[in-house]
């Protein structure tokens, strides 16, 4: 068997990274891939980076072990978090918290108040959370991977792009800041926010830093849905996904532009080189989750997620791997444009 080389580009979406948990999983047990560089924004980016720790513990297997011991940490802490399913949800087999009294009063405060108002002190568990669980001496140490971490410059609206020998807690917070739910995060004087408005996540650092042509997107924000939101929520959520995927799609345009004039031999070929796209995603199993599941850190949910993720990544496998290397599998005009 021959080990195939590839880049990933993990989205960020909160709690359904644990579905990016399970498609990592899935190719660090199976060994028919290697991965080269990764770009991540949000739980991409500590997906990411916990995969670089435990890949320097112990390779492939370090790697599984490392994020079964985060995302565990994720559903621990989850447990004193307010924010929980209603009995009904649970009986019923939803995933959502949209019924939570705690999630209403969460959800109305982000609305009318800022987070320097309501959290003064600024209280981030998610700081506990990554402190506790990753070892950035070891994540810079990890020369095996190229890692590129996303965040959002809040004065200038320009995407920033840490790259593995900086990283640092706060570069993967920053990339992880919603501004309706916590303070900007500050790095030598500049404030951040989440990486997913302008990079979710940035295709392009993956270009001349890395050997392999091919790009893997693990999708776990809808680019499409049929229905027409009618409430407050379901408005905003898909206002947030749309801002959320406006960068990727600008990326996957100008990758389809550059491929098609290589095609028609009006570029340099020196200068300019193929890009084989592929995506893991889950659309029938993800897509009809509410965006308040994102907020879900139940251990038995996020296990969910992860077999969904695994499955999903062994289909892609099974069905694309003769293609690796040789063109996409991913029909940009088709799918985006």
């Amino acid at each position: 068997m021959i080990k195939k080389s590839i880049n990933l580009a993990l989205q960020g979406g909160g709690s359904h990274g644990a579905f990016t948990w399970g498609v990592l999983d899935y190719f660090m047990e199976d060994g028919r891939i290697s991965v080269e560089g990764i770009t991540g924004t949000s739980a991409g980016a500590m997906n990411a980076a916990v995969l670089a720790q435990g890949y320097m513990d112990n390779g492939a297997d370090g790697a599984r072990e490392a994020l079964e011991q985060f995302w565990r940490q994720v559903a621990y802490m989850g447990m004193m978090n307010p924010v929980k399913r209603s009995p009904l949800s649970i009986l019923t087999g939803k995933w959502d918290v949209d019924d939570s009294p705690a999630y209403l009063m969460l959800d109305l405060f982000s609305r009318v108040a800022s987070p320097y108002d309501t959290n003064p002190l600024d209280i981030n568990p998610l700081r506990d959370l990554v402190e506790s669980t990753i070892d950035f001496e070891k994540v810079r140490a990890c020369s095996k991977l190229k890692l590129f971490v996303a965040a959002t410059n809040v004065h200038t609206g320009k995407i920033k792009v840490f790259n593995r020998e900086e990283l640092t807690a706060d570069m993967i917070l920053a990339s992880a800041c919603l501004p309706s739910y916590f303070q900007a995060v500050e790095i030598n004087g500049i404030p951040y926010w989440d990486g997913g408005y302008v990079g979710n996540p940035p295709l392009y650092p993956l270009f001349r830093t890395t050997k392999s042509q091919d790009i893997m997107i693990v999708q776990i924000n809808p680019i499409e849905r049929n229905e027409t939101p009618t409430s407050a929520i379901e408005i905003q959520n898909r206002i947030n996904e749309i801002s959320f995927n406006s960068s990727l799609l600008r990326e996957l345009r100008a990758i389809d532009f550059v491929t098609r004039q290589l095609q028609e031999n009006n570029l340099d070929k020196e200068r300019y080189s193929k890009v084989f796209l592929h995506r893991v995603e889950a659309t029938e199993q993800i897509n009809p989750l509410s965006a308040s599941s994102k907020i879900n850190s139940e251990w038995v949910f996020l296990t969910h997620l992860r077999d969904i993720g695994r499955e999903s990544a062994k289909a892609f496998l099974d069905q694309h791997y003769e293609g690796l290397g040789q063109q996409s599998t991913l029909d940009l005009r088709r799918e985006f444009l």
